[in-house]
């Protein structure tokens, strides 16, 4: 498949060579080797060698004509996906609550699998979100796009920001830091626990609202381990409303109260910013409203 970018460097940024350039716009190594030998990246509609500069206002263009994609294939569930953002290279979606990201084999009744019927194809997936966890999802809607998007997740560019509302809210200060490791749950599988030797874990929540019982707060990570939201508050004697492995006050027909309302991130190929949030209408305190 071949895929084309074209952009323009902007006013306010400094002088860069072209390899610098291909450095900030997140392009694989190897891809800017073929870049090269391909002369496939053309500066106002020239080839230029990769030690000369690119300045602001210089129109660049990238031909990407050597991917090749081994995507897993997605069947169409034939149900559509709740869009909320959409452009020529990702889709965002608002997940529903109980439904998994992706499918095992013989599924087809996944997030992936309501974008496959969207698209017609089948979608490459960036991230996850946790089958309990409602909100939004991202997803490539081509392999040209993947490496960026890896990159930023990694490299923190690419941000989820969360709501939730938890029980116990005099034990919440109006914003904190909550920096417990976490690991397997050596008694249950299914969870995750609080332990020394487990791995880094960083989450950040401010109170938005809150009574006597509940508190709606947002949060934001800085790393992403499994269940990390869900653990690190049930440590700190604040879990999740519906939670059912890690609020022992759980009843039956609860759906966790949690939802990935907001992304952030740069368009691949572009130095523009991108943030997504979900409208006010579909966000979790006032979903509970209606």
């Amino acid at each position: 498949m071949n895929y084309t970018y074209t952009l323009i460097y902007p006013n306010n940024y400094q002088p860069i060579s072209v390899s610098e350039l291909l450095q900030q716009l997140l392009v694989p190594r190897k891809w800017r080797h073929l870049l090269r030998i391909n002369k496939s990246v053309t500066i106002n509609g020239k080839y230029r060698n990769f030690n000369e500069v690119v300045f602001p206002g210089d129109s660049i263009q990238l031909k990407l004509n050597f991917i090749e994609s081994h995507q897993q294939q997605y069947p169409a569930s034939g149900s559509l996906p709740d869009i909320i953002y959409e452009d020529s290279d990702l889709l965002i979606i608002n997940k529903k609550p109980g439904q998994k990201t992706h499918p095992n084999l013989f599924e087809t009744d996944t997030a992936l699998n309501d974008c496959a019927t969207y698209l017609n194809a089948s979608p490459f997936i960036v991230h996850r979100l946790d089958m309990l966890t409602r909100g939004l999802l991202l997803v490539a809607k081509n392999p040209a796009v993947v490496p960026s998007l890896n990159r930023q997740l990694i490299t923190k560019n690419f941000k989820r920001d969360y709501l939730a509302i938890v029980a116990n809210p005099h034990k919440l200060l109006s914003k904190g830091t909550i920096s417990f490791p976490i690991a397997q749950d050596p008694t249950d599988q299914r969870k995750r626990c609080i332990a020394p030797d487990g791995l880094k874990a960083i989450t950040h929540y401010q109170v938005l609202q809150k009574d006597a019982t509940q508190a709606l707060i947002k949060l934001s990570l800085e790393t992403g381990r499994t269940h990390q939201i869900r653990v690190h508050l049930a440590a700190i004697g604040c879990p999740i409303i519906g939670d059912p492995l890690y609020n022992q006050e759980f009843r039956e027909g609860e759906e966790l109260q949690l939802q990935a309302y907001q992304i952030s991130l740069t368009k691949p190929f572009t130095f523009k910013k991108l943030k997504v949030a979900l409208p006010k209408s579909q966000r979790l305190d006032q979903v509970n409203k209606k």
